[in-house]
Protein backbone atom coordinates (compact mmCIF):
# COMPACT_ATOMS: atom_id res chain seq x y z
CA UNK A 1 0.00 0.00 0.00
CA UNK A 2 1.30 3.44 -0.96
CA UNK A 3 0.04 6.46 0.99
CA UNK A 4 0.90 10.12 0.44
CA UNK A 5 0.30 12.75 3.10
CA UNK A 6 -0.29 16.03 1.29
CA UNK A 7 0.48 18.79 3.78
CA UNK A 8 2.80 17.06 6.25
CA UNK A 9 2.73 19.72 8.96
CA UNK A 10 1.82 19.05 12.58
CA UNK A 11 -1.19 16.80 11.89
CA UNK A 12 0.00 15.27 8.64
CA UNK A 13 3.48 14.77 10.04
CA UNK A 14 2.07 12.92 13.05
CA UNK A 15 0.01 10.61 10.85
CA UNK A 16 2.92 10.07 8.47
CA UNK A 17 5.36 9.29 11.26
CA UNK A 18 3.02 6.69 12.77
CA UNK A 19 2.60 5.03 9.38
CA UNK A 20 6.36 5.05 8.75
CA UNK A 21 6.94 3.38 12.11
CA UNK A 22 4.78 0.52 10.79
CA UNK A 23 6.88 0.30 7.61
CA UNK A 24 4.07 1.60 5.42
CA UNK A 25 5.28 3.03 2.11
CA UNK A 26 4.45 6.65 2.94
CA UNK A 27 5.43 9.87 1.20
CA UNK A 28 5.27 13.22 2.97
CA UNK A 29 4.58 16.23 0.79
CA UNK A 30 5.66 19.45 2.47
CA UNK A 31 7.62 22.61 1.76
CA UNK A 32 10.07 25.15 3.14
CA UNK A 33 12.44 24.63 6.08
CA UNK A 34 10.28 21.82 7.48
CA UNK A 35 10.72 19.82 4.27
CA UNK A 36 14.44 20.57 4.10
CA UNK A 37 14.94 19.38 7.69
CA UNK A 38 12.99 16.15 7.09
CA UNK A 39 14.98 15.42 3.92
CA UNK A 40 18.26 15.97 5.75
CA UNK A 41 17.68 14.40 9.16
CA UNK A 42 14.32 12.61 8.97
CA UNK A 43 11.10 13.43 10.79
CA UNK A 44 11.29 13.49 14.58
CA UNK A 45 8.05 12.63 16.37
CA UNK A 46 7.73 13.65 20.01
CA UNK A 47 4.82 12.09 21.89
CA UNK A 48 3.92 10.16 25.03
CA UNK A 49 6.20 7.33 23.92
CA UNK A 50 9.24 9.60 23.75
CA UNK A 51 11.16 10.70 20.66
CA UNK A 52 11.46 8.65 17.49
CA UNK A 53 12.95 9.48 14.11
CA UNK A 54 11.62 8.13 10.83
CA UNK A 55 12.91 8.56 7.29
CA UNK A 56 9.99 8.40 4.87
CA UNK A 57 10.18 9.79 1.37
CA UNK A 58 9.80 13.59 1.63
CA UNK A 59 9.25 15.92 -1.29
CA UNK A 60 7.46 19.02 -2.54
CA UNK A 61 6.91 17.45 -5.97
CA UNK A 62 3.90 15.11 -6.37
CA UNK A 63 5.46 13.75 -9.56
CA UNK A 64 8.37 12.47 -7.48
CA UNK A 65 5.92 10.69 -5.17
CA UNK A 66 4.42 8.77 -8.06
CA UNK A 67 1.14 6.81 -8.14
CA UNK A 68 -0.55 6.31 -4.77
CA UNK A 69 -3.29 4.11 -3.37
CA UNK A 70 -4.40 6.82 -0.94
CA UNK A 71 -3.73 10.54 -0.72
CA UNK A 72 -4.54 11.94 2.71
CA UNK A 73 -4.97 15.70 2.42
CA UNK A 74 -4.14 17.45 5.68
CA UNK A 75 -3.81 20.97 4.32
CA UNK A 76 -5.95 23.82 5.58
CA UNK A 77 -9.13 24.10 3.54
CA UNK A 78 -8.22 27.34 1.67
CA UNK A 79 -5.11 25.67 0.24
CA UNK A 80 -6.82 22.68 -1.36
CA UNK A 81 -8.02 24.39 -4.53
CA UNK A 82 -4.44 25.33 -5.31
CA UNK A 83 -3.21 21.73 -5.35
CA UNK A 84 -6.01 20.14 -7.39
CA UNK A 85 -4.04 20.02 -10.63
CA UNK A 86 -0.82 18.90 -8.94
CA UNK A 87 -2.46 15.69 -7.73
CA UNK A 88 -2.50 14.25 -11.26
CA UNK A 89 0.91 12.44 -11.15
CA UNK A 90 -0.20 10.56 -8.03
CA UNK A 91 -3.53 9.39 -9.38
CA UNK A 92 -4.46 6.01 -10.78
CA UNK A 93 -8.02 4.99 -11.65
CA UNK A 94 -8.33 3.58 -8.11
CA UNK A 95 -6.56 6.23 -6.04
CA UNK A 96 -8.63 7.41 -3.07
CA UNK A 97 -8.56 10.97 -1.74
CA UNK A 98 -9.02 11.23 2.03
CA UNK A 99 -10.15 14.71 3.07
CA UNK A 100 -8.68 15.03 6.57
CA UNK A 101 -9.43 18.72 7.04
CA UNK A 102 -11.56 20.99 9.19
CA UNK A 103 -14.96 22.10 7.98
CA UNK A 104 -17.34 20.84 5.33
CA UNK A 105 -15.66 19.14 2.33
CA UNK A 106 -16.40 20.00 -1.28
CA UNK A 107 -17.99 16.58 -1.89
CA UNK A 108 -20.51 16.88 0.99
CA UNK A 109 -23.63 16.31 -1.14
CA UNK A 110 -22.13 13.48 -3.22
CA UNK A 111 -24.10 10.29 -2.50
CA UNK A 112 -26.00 12.16 0.22
CA UNK A 113 -29.40 11.35 -1.25
CA UNK A 114 -32.41 13.62 -0.92
CA UNK A 115 -33.25 16.82 -2.77
CA UNK A 116 -29.70 18.23 -2.66
CA UNK A 117 -27.91 15.21 -4.09
CA UNK A 118 -24.92 16.40 -6.15
CA UNK A 119 -25.20 20.03 -5.03
CA UNK A 120 -21.88 21.91 -5.24
CA UNK A 121 -21.14 24.23 -2.30
CA UNK A 122 -19.82 27.50 -3.67
CA UNK A 123 -18.37 28.65 -0.35
CA UNK A 124 -15.90 25.77 -0.19
CA UNK A 125 -15.61 25.02 -3.92
CA UNK A 126 -16.28 28.11 -6.07
CA UNK A 127 -17.35 27.08 -9.54
CA UNK A 128 -17.08 23.39 -8.66
CA UNK A 129 -13.36 23.34 -9.43
CA UNK A 130 -12.47 20.64 -6.90
CA UNK A 131 -15.55 18.62 -7.78
CA UNK A 132 -14.48 18.56 -11.43
CA UNK A 133 -10.70 18.24 -10.95
CA UNK A 134 -10.60 15.66 -8.15
CA UNK A 135 -13.98 13.99 -8.51
CA UNK A 136 -16.18 13.27 -5.49
CA UNK A 137 -16.24 9.58 -6.34
CA UNK A 138 -12.59 9.31 -5.26
CA UNK A 139 -13.23 10.74 -1.81
CA UNK A 140 -13.40 9.18 1.64
CA UNK A 141 -14.43 11.37 4.56
CA UNK A 142 -12.24 11.76 7.62
CA UNK A 143 -12.54 13.78 10.82
CA UNK A 144 -9.30 14.45 12.68
CA UNK A 145 -9.58 14.76 16.46
CA UNK A 146 -5.90 15.26 17.23
CA UNK A 147 -3.70 18.20 18.08
CA UNK A 148 -0.02 18.85 17.50
CA UNK A 149 2.59 21.44 16.65
CA UNK A 150 5.81 21.83 14.73
CA UNK A 151 8.27 22.78 17.45
CA UNK A 152 11.18 23.15 15.00
CA UNK A 153 11.70 22.29 11.33
CA UNK A 154 11.49 18.53 11.05
CA UNK A 155 10.12 18.08 14.58
CA UNK A 156 6.44 17.31 15.23
CA UNK A 157 5.09 17.21 18.77
CA UNK A 158 1.82 15.37 19.32
CA UNK A 159 -0.24 17.09 22.02
CA UNK A 160 -3.42 15.07 22.45
CA UNK A 161 -6.03 12.95 20.69
CA UNK A 162 -5.78 10.02 18.30
CA UNK A 163 -9.29 9.72 16.83
CA UNK A 164 -9.50 9.76 13.05
CA UNK A 165 -12.75 8.09 11.93
CA UNK A 166 -13.32 7.42 8.24
CA UNK A 167 -16.52 7.19 6.22
CA UNK A 168 -17.76 6.73 2.69
CA UNK A 169 -20.06 9.44 1.32
CA UNK A 170 -22.76 6.80 0.74
CA UNK A 171 -22.34 5.30 4.23
CA UNK A 172 -21.17 1.92 2.97
CA UNK A 173 -18.45 -0.16 4.60
CA UNK A 174 -16.39 -0.33 1.44
CA UNK A 175 -13.29 -2.42 0.87
CA UNK A 176 -11.19 0.68 0.23
CA UNK A 177 -12.26 2.38 3.47
CA UNK A 178 -11.88 -0.82 5.49
CA UNK A 179 -8.40 -1.43 4.11
CA UNK A 180 -7.21 2.04 5.07
CA UNK A 181 -8.90 1.79 8.46
CA UNK A 182 -6.93 -1.35 9.31
CA UNK A 183 -3.63 0.31 8.41
CA UNK A 184 -4.35 3.43 10.45
CA UNK A 185 -5.52 1.39 13.45
CA UNK A 186 -2.34 -0.71 13.29
CA UNK A 187 -0.38 2.58 13.39
CA UNK A 188 -2.11 3.57 16.65
CA UNK A 189 -4.97 5.75 15.45
CA UNK A 190 -8.63 5.19 16.30
CA UNK A 191 -9.92 5.04 12.73
CA UNK A 192 -13.12 3.02 12.48
CA UNK A 193 -15.29 3.22 9.39
CA UNK A 194 -18.40 5.15 10.37
CA UNK A 195 -21.69 4.71 8.48
CA UNK A 196 -22.61 8.38 9.11
CA UNK A 197 -19.38 10.32 8.74
CA UNK A 198 -21.30 13.57 8.21
CA UNK A 199 -22.58 13.37 11.81
CA UNK A 200 -18.97 13.31 12.97
CA UNK A 201 -18.09 16.24 10.69
CA UNK A 202 -20.88 18.35 12.14
CA UNK A 203 -19.92 17.47 15.70
CA UNK A 204 -16.46 18.93 15.18
CA UNK A 205 -17.76 21.78 13.05
CA UNK A 206 -20.27 22.70 15.77
CA UNK A 207 -17.49 23.87 18.04
CA UNK A 208 -15.20 25.27 15.35
CA UNK A 209 -17.82 27.43 13.62
CA UNK A 210 -18.69 29.19 16.89
CA UNK A 211 -15.65 29.27 19.15
CA UNK A 212 -13.08 29.92 16.40
CA UNK A 213 -14.41 33.16 14.89
CA UNK A 214 -15.45 34.60 18.26
CA UNK A 215 -11.94 33.90 19.55
CA UNK A 216 -10.53 35.92 16.66
CA UNK A 217 -12.74 38.88 17.59
CA UNK A 218 -12.04 38.67 21.34
CA UNK A 219 -8.59 36.99 21.58
CA UNK A 220 -10.09 34.84 24.34
CA UNK A 221 -9.34 31.19 25.08
CA UNK A 222 -11.88 28.37 24.97
CA UNK A 223 -12.34 28.42 28.72
CA UNK A 224 -13.06 32.15 28.76
CA UNK A 225 -15.40 32.01 25.78
CA UNK A 226 -17.38 29.16 27.34
CA UNK A 227 -17.85 30.87 30.70
CA UNK A 228 -17.98 34.59 29.96
CA UNK A 229 -21.39 36.25 30.31
CA UNK A 230 -20.58 38.29 27.20
CA UNK A 231 -19.38 35.58 24.81
CA UNK A 232 -21.22 32.43 25.92
CA UNK A 233 -24.67 33.58 24.68
CA UNK A 234 -23.15 34.38 21.27
CA UNK A 235 -21.48 30.98 21.06
CA UNK A 236 -24.71 29.25 22.07
CA UNK A 237 -26.84 31.20 19.57
CA UNK A 238 -24.48 30.26 16.73
CA UNK A 239 -24.52 26.62 17.75
CA UNK A 240 -28.31 26.47 17.88
CA UNK A 241 -28.58 28.00 14.40
CA UNK A 242 -26.08 25.48 13.05
CA UNK A 243 -27.94 22.63 14.72
CA UNK A 244 -31.17 23.74 13.04
CA UNK A 245 -29.44 23.72 9.64
CA UNK A 246 -27.91 20.31 10.29
CA UNK A 247 -31.23 18.86 11.43
CA UNK A 248 -32.76 19.74 8.04
CA UNK A 249 -29.93 17.72 6.49
CA UNK A 250 -30.65 14.68 8.64
CA UNK A 251 -27.80 15.16 11.11
CA UNK A 252 -28.08 13.82 14.66
CA UNK A 253 -26.09 15.38 17.52
CA UNK A 254 -25.20 13.12 20.47
CA UNK A 255 -25.34 16.02 22.96
CA UNK A 256 -27.01 19.40 23.37
CA UNK A 257 -25.36 22.80 22.89
CA UNK A 258 -24.78 23.38 26.60
CA UNK A 259 -22.94 20.06 26.92
CA UNK A 260 -20.79 20.91 23.89
CA UNK A 261 -19.91 24.29 25.39
CA UNK A 262 -19.03 22.57 28.67
CA UNK A 263 -16.72 20.21 26.81
CA UNK A 264 -14.90 23.21 25.31
CA UNK A 265 -14.60 24.79 28.74
CA UNK A 266 -12.92 21.66 30.06
CA UNK A 267 -10.17 21.96 27.42
CA UNK A 268 -9.03 25.00 29.41
CA UNK A 269 -7.04 28.07 28.40
CA UNK A 270 -6.50 26.89 24.83
CA UNK A 271 -6.28 29.21 21.83
CA UNK A 272 -8.32 28.09 18.83
CA UNK A 273 -6.52 27.29 15.60
CA UNK A 274 -8.13 30.32 13.96
CA UNK A 275 -6.81 32.66 16.65
CA UNK A 276 -3.37 31.10 16.28
CA UNK A 277 -3.57 31.74 12.54
CA UNK A 278 -4.41 35.40 13.18
CA UNK A 279 -1.46 35.81 15.52
CA UNK A 280 0.89 34.18 13.01
CA UNK A 281 -0.52 36.02 9.99
CA UNK A 282 -1.71 32.85 8.27
CA UNK A 283 -4.76 32.37 6.07
CA UNK A 284 -7.80 31.44 8.16
CA UNK A 285 -10.25 28.61 7.43
CA UNK A 286 -13.25 30.93 7.50
CA UNK A 287 -15.21 29.72 4.46
CA UNK A 288 -15.17 25.96 5.10
CA UNK A 289 -15.70 26.33 8.85
CA UNK A 290 -18.08 29.29 9.16
CA UNK A 291 -19.25 30.63 5.79
CA UNK A 292 -20.51 27.29 4.54
CA UNK A 293 -23.15 27.08 7.29
CA UNK A 294 -25.20 30.12 6.13
CA UNK A 295 -24.93 28.79 2.56
CA UNK A 296 -26.38 25.47 3.68
CA UNK A 297 -28.95 27.36 5.74
CA UNK A 298 -30.18 29.18 2.66
CA UNK A 299 -30.34 25.85 0.85
CA UNK A 300 -32.61 24.28 3.48
CA UNK A 301 -34.55 27.42 4.42
CA UNK A 302 -33.07 28.09 7.88
CA UNK A 303 -32.01 31.62 8.84
CA UNK A 304 -28.63 32.09 10.56
CA UNK A 305 -28.55 35.73 11.77
CA UNK A 306 -26.04 35.24 14.60
CA UNK A 307 -23.63 33.29 12.38
CA UNK A 308 -24.07 35.86 9.60
CA UNK A 309 -23.13 38.71 11.93
CA UNK A 310 -20.03 37.02 13.32
CA UNK A 311 -19.04 35.84 9.84
CA UNK A 312 -19.06 39.39 8.51
CA UNK A 313 -16.99 40.68 11.42
CA UNK A 314 -14.41 37.90 11.32
CA UNK A 315 -13.94 38.29 7.56
CA UNK A 316 -13.29 42.01 8.03
CA UNK A 317 -10.87 41.30 10.89
CA UNK A 318 -9.05 38.68 8.84
CA UNK A 319 -8.78 40.98 5.82
CA UNK A 320 -7.33 43.76 7.95
CA UNK A 321 -4.71 41.31 9.16
CA UNK A 322 -3.98 39.96 5.66
CA UNK A 323 -5.37 36.55 6.62
CA UNK A 324 -8.26 36.45 4.13
CA UNK A 325 -8.33 37.26 0.39
CA UNK A 326 -9.29 40.86 -0.39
Amino acid sequence: MRIAIYGAGAIGGHIGALLALQDVDVTLIARGPHLAAMQKDGLRLVDADGERVVHPRCTDDPAEAGPQDYIIITLKAPSVAGIADSLEPMLTPDTCIVTAMNGIPFWYFHKAGGPWEGHKLQTVDPGGRLWDAIGPERCIGCVVWTSGEITAPGVVRHLYGNRMPLGEPDGSRSERATRLSKVLIAAGLKSPVRPKIRNEMWMKLWGNLSFNPVSVLTHATLETLATSAESRPVIRAMMLEAQAVAAKLGIDFPMDADSRIKAAEEVGAHKTSMLQDLELGRTMEIDAVVGVVPEMGRLVGVATPAIDMILGLVIQRAREAGCYPK
